[in-house]
């Protein structure tokens, strides 16, 4: 007899469904072909527990089981629970006449209980789009799924569960539903940090002001003890929140990594990513034999956090080159390729120098010129071209530190950064882009028009302090979003200035100063 479950295959941040077609014969063998790795051949042997445990029979008959399509691999343990079902159908326990309405995903323990899985969240988005009725899998993953609407998502503890509501008993599986809209006003407040706990650096909260209204890169570079981690924990606390498209996709990538906790829904509180400096370059950007997303993507329409840039290996700066260019990375092997996304924004700190203490008002930097310039070039141009703005960090005098008085609160920053942003959207409404560090040159071409004291001036600093095109590009993104905070439609010659500015830290100025 044959018989078809479905069950779906996650590839990148995207899902296929796989047909998973059973026949049994004479015989005493099972045979499981399609490509499947280890993980999914064992399931022979949890099926085979679990069936014993809960009272059905494992066919005394040979069993071929053919996963499609066939020339696509298939991962992971969570193909169990469609497996035993097809089994179970197939050797006429189980009716089949519902199978082809459901995906059925989930890991069997021995004793039949179900384990949670991966990539729920896209398994559920392709359930969706290919016409699915609905999607059954374990109950630790059912709220991540029940954000897609017109999808009906059901919740089983056990293989027993699924076997009954196939068998005609409906209440058998609970269906699980989720307000998404309570669960973006429930992250409405969840941070229990605050810009209004740093004293001083009013300099800096405004280059962080700006990076959030923008969307700008930004690099800090500052004595220890200055205040720089400090700042950058900070900033998702004025970021605009996560639009549900946003959400969706962040949600995509950490289920995929399975960083979605037992029991969660959707994200709704954007990403902040600080890897150490060890990192290696396929855990930052993604990769290995099977591709997975690496931090970059797991820093998606949220903050990459880089402290103590110049610690980090020079190979693994170098390949954030094109995902911070492309806010994409594209990862190919010779097995399989996949694309993640990766529209972050990248926050970076540094001391001056080896000691830590170059320039410093007060402490005396013992390091030489040669160690100086050694230290600094472990951070390619091209890299630094890509940083929107350039901020230092001074160390804050004791007299603002005993200050008690609150600074102002992020929650009044956000209020701008959200007007800033609300313009931007409007601004770009046709234009496929969100926010003015991702502009290209057509839209600088239009929305950056310049009068001709802001060319002079823009002129005279790309001349003294030699800067690149790419540079010339960023000042006037920063200078866009400098005049959208203040509500301005052109760009101003005040704003081309501050924009300036935040160049000083270009290698060649660098190297100057």
């Amino acid at each position: 007899m044959l018989v078809k479950a479905f069950g779906s295959a996650v590839h990148g941040i995207s899902a296929q469904t796989i047909v998973i077609e059973v026949v049994t014969t004479q015989g005493i063998r099972l045979n499981l072909v399609g490509l499947p790795d280890n993980a999914v051949k064992e399931s022979e042997y949890r099926i085979r527990s679990a069936f014993a445990t809960n009272g059905y029979s494992f066919p005394r008959k040979a069993i071929v089981i053919n996963m499609a399509p066939a020339d696509l691999r298939k991962e992971g343990s969570a193909y169990d629970l469609p497996l035993a079902i097809g089994i179970l159908a197939a050797s006429e326990q189980l009716p089949d006449e519902q199978l082809a309405d459901y995906i059925i995903m989930g890991e069997l323990s021995l004793d039949g209980k179900l384990q949670p899985i991966r990539g729920v969240l896209p398994i559920a988005l392709q359930a969706h789009e290919a016409g699915f009725k609905g999607l059954i899998i374990p109950v630790q993953n059912a709220p991540e799924a029940a954000v897609v609407e017109g999808l009906e998502v059901y919740a089983a503890e056990n293989l027993s569960q699924v076997v009954e509501f196939f068998s005609g008993n409906e209440e058998a599986l609970p269906r699980v539903k989720r307000d998404i809209q309570q669960d973006f006003e429930q992250s409405g407040n969840c941070y229990d940090i605050d810009f209004s706990d740093v004293r001083g650096q009013e300099s800096v909260k405004r280059a962080f002001e700006i990076a959030a209204a923008g969307g700008h890169n930004l690099i800090m570079i500052g004595p220890p003890g200055a205040g720089k981690t400090m700042l950058a924990k900070r900033l998702p606390t004025i970021l605009p929140p996560l639009t549900l498209r946003e959400a969706l996709e962040t949600t995509k990538i950490h289920s995929v990594v399975g960083l979605i906790p037992p029991g969660a829904g959707i994200v709704t509180v954007r990403p902040f990513r600080s890897p150490h400096h060890t990192i290696s370059d396929v855990a930052l950007v993604g990769g290995g034999q099977f591709p997975q997303p690496g931090e970059i993507s797991l820093a998606h329409n949220g903050v990459l956090f880089l402290d103590e840039l110049p610690e980090f290996r020079r190979q693994v700066l170098e390949v954030m080159r094109q995902p911070l260019e492309d806010r994409k990375i594209t990862l190919s092997r010779a097995k399989s390729s996949a694309e993640y996304p990766a529209s972050f924004m990248l926050i970076a700190s540094m001391n001056p120098c080896p000691c830590g203490y170059y320039n410093h008002p007060t402490k005396e930097c013992v390091c030489t010129p040669a160690m100086v310039q050694k230290y600094l070039n472990r951070i390619s141009g091209p890299l630094l071209d890509r940083i929107d703005l350039h901020v230092e960090v001074v160390p804050v005098p004791f007299e603002k530190l005993s200050q008690t008085q609150k600074a102002e609160s992020s929650a009044e920053i956000r209020k701008r950064v959200i007007a800033a942003r609300k313009r931007q959207a409007e601004r770009f409404a046709d234009k496929g882009i969100y926010c003015n560090a991702q502009m290209g040159s057509q839209q600088l071409q239009q929305f950056c028009a310049l009068s001709e004291d802001c060319l002079n001036l823009l002129r005279t600093a790309m001349q003294r302090m030699s800067l690149s095109a790419r540079a010339y590009d960023r000042i006037l993104k920063v200078a866009r979003t400098i005049a959208d905070l203040e509500g301005t439609p052109d760009i101003l010659a005040s704003h081309i200035a501050e924009a300036i500015l935040y160049r000083t830290l270009d290698k060649e100025a660098w190297g100057t100063n």
